[in-house]
């Protein structure tokens, strides 16, 4: 199992429209909403792409916001090959 960790900006969160698309999709086992973080289980991956698209919706003005991280990891290794990203929000 595969899991994709996403850290959101502060003041912003999942609509539940994205969550439920998530859900939908056939490789998702399980998608987690916890305190400013997404967890998205996956099944497995293989040697196909794959694009999630994140809605977010922003319910408090922030200023200067850090930005936000991606990981993606094996769930049973989590402390082997992981894949990482960060970025904020332009300006």
């Amino acid at each position: 199992m595969v899991i994709i960790e996403v850290s959101l900006l502060s003041g912003f969160i999942l609509t539940s429209r994205s969550r439920m698309l998530l859900e939908n999709r056939t490789i998702v086992k399980k998608v987690e909403v916890k305190t400013n973080v997404i967890y998205i289980y996956l099944e497995k991956l293989n040697d196909e792409s794959q694009t999630f698209i994140l809605q977010l919706e922003q319910v408090i003005q922030v200023k200067n916001l850090k930005p936000a991280s991606i990981k993606i990891y094996d769930y049973y290794q989590p402390g082997g090959l992981q894949i990482s990203y960060s970025s904020g929000v332009g300006s």
